[in-house]
């Protein structure tokens, strides 16, 4: 379990202002900025995605406890780029040209930022050159997000856009589906902000 309780609880329970402060003492304290994250704060973010897998947590509870991490992330980043911690994988996630669905997208995001990979949100509505760029950046692997059927085939597009550049490319979204995934080309698919996780893990090759 986590070497700090309160502190796991807390994002569990996504109690932000009880975050703040037990990372605030934690770092007060000179405890190891990245003991705080990966031995607590992380291992609490993976518990509600497993509970969200198992349908004993929901959306709201997943938000409730991205927010109370990210919370103590703010406090956290400037230290961890100080000491120069390496994030385990830097992903760029956005919803596709024409759709400007975000609520999915958004906690998608906030649980990859809580299981410790670097995340550029690329927002919505992204044409293939914003993804290209992100790219260029050096993002290891593109998350295309799709609520709409009618905005599902610009994901073809930007997997061909983005084909010679060798990235790795996950979709996913209410309409989308592992066949669709298997059809266009991508390198992975998850119906779940927790399965993306695991799916992008298993894709670039870290331990689970």
């Amino acid at each position: 379990m986590a070497k700090n309780e309160a502190l796991f609880e807390a994002v569990l329970k996504g109690k932000r202002k009880d975050v703040l402060i037990i990372v605030q003492e934690s770092v007060d304290a000179s405890i190891d900025v990245e003991e705080i994250l990966m031995d607590s704060m992380i291992p609490a973010m993976a518990e509600i995605g497993e509970r969200f897998s198992r349908n004993e947590a929901y959306v709201p509870e997943m938000l409730i406890a991205a927010r109370a991490m990210q919370a103590g992330l703010d406090i956290l980043d400037p230290l961890l780029a100080e000491a120069g911690h390496e994030p385990i994988a830097r992903i760029a996630i956005g919803t596709v040209k024409g759709d400007l669905h975000d609520i999915g997208k958004n906690l998608v995001a906030m649980m990859f930022k809580g299981a410790g990979f670097e995340v550029t949100d690329l927002g919505v509505d992204c044409d293939v050159e914003q993804y290209q760029e992100a790219v260029d950046n050096g993002v290891d692997m593109i998350l295309l997000s799709a609520l709409l059927t009618t905005t599902m085939p610009y994901m073809k597009v930007v997997i061909e856009g983005l084909k010679a550049s060798g990235v790795k490319i996950l979709i996913g979204g209410a309409p989308v589906t592992q066949g669709y995934a298997d059809e266009i080309g991508a390198d992975g698919y998850s119906s779940d902000a927790n399965e993306a996780i695991k799916v992008a893990k298993a894709v670039l090759g870290l331990a689970a």
